[in-house]
């Protein structure tokens, strides 16, 4: 059970902080900075995931359509790229 402390701890150390500066009193624009970081750094992302709970073989097959859609993505590219 100690190992299992010991890995959130370490995920806790190792997450990035995300930090925005207030200029002039200008808070939307403050906002609009702190979304696009947390957009970038996938946040978003990892919330709507977390709100269910995904059973390991549901991990597993979406993992495997986004790796797909992620090659054919670079296919096309290099296709586009190289004329054909």
């Amino acid at each position: 059970m100690g190992h299992f402390h010991q890995f959130f701890d370490i995920r806790k150390e190792l997450r990035a902080i995300v930090q925005v500066n207030v200029r002039e009193n200008n808070v939307d624009q403050a906002l609009r900075a702190l979304k696009k970081k947390m957009q970038r750094e996938g946040i978003f992302r990892e919330m709507k995931s977390r709100r269910n709970f995904e059973k390991p073989s549901e991990k597993k097959k979406r993992e495997k359509i986004e790796a797909v859609r992620r090659w054919r993505k670079l296919e096309r590219k290099r296709k586009d790229r190289d004329g054909f």
